[in-house]
């Protein structure tokens, strides 16, 4: 008697991790594609156009080493554009050395050039940035930059391409 009983609650407990289990895997699963962008390619398109670790970040959201970028100690005047799609995204006038290792910014040329999605990866909560225009990978933001904005752009080098002021230029 107690033997049909224990193999009775095991018989309903398998039942019912069974039911469960089928009911998380009916329900839609969270898309983790984003938006369609003005700028829309395929792979290879991107592959032929970008260089290698540039398709890497932008494409498959890489990160370059630490001080290891281009931009990382780079302060002329000008603007950062998006190395995917050119948008300008970031000024000389809000970068500033925030000893993290990648070119760091307080604020952003115009809002509506990026988008910020929640990224859970690597076991930690960050904010990513990515080209509102292209969808090319950038870096994260993080609440712990300077006054005013009190924001951290920290972004991949390999994912910037840099203009001088013509004008500042001029000006020497």
């Amino acid at each position: 008697m107690k033997q049909i009983k224990t193999l009775t609650i095991i018989v309903i407990s398998a039942l019912l991790i069974a039911f469960v289990y089928s009911q998380l895997e009916s329900k839609p699963k969270e898309k983790k594609t984003m938006d369609k962008m003005p700028i829309e390619k395929t792979e290879e398109e991107w592959k032929k156009e970008l260089s290698p670790e540039q398709y890497r970040v932008l494409r498959e959201k890489g990160t370059e080493r630490p001080g290891t970028g281009e931009y990382n100690l780079h302060f002329e005047e000008g603007e950062y554009k998006c190395a995917g799609c050119g948008t300008v995204l970031f000024g000389s006038d809000t970068k500033y050395e925030s000893h993290c290792g990648w070119p760091s910014f307080y604020d952003i040329d115009d809002k509506s050039k990026i988008k910020e999605i929640k990224d859970t990866s690597h076991g930690m909560i960050r904010t990513e940035v990515v080209c509102a225009n292209c969808g090319g990978h950038l870096g994260h933001v993080f609440d712990d930059g300077p006054n005013p904005t009190g924001l951290r752009y920290c972004i991949n080098s390999v994912s910037l391409d840099f203009a001088p002021d013509t004008n500042q230029s001029k000006n020497k």
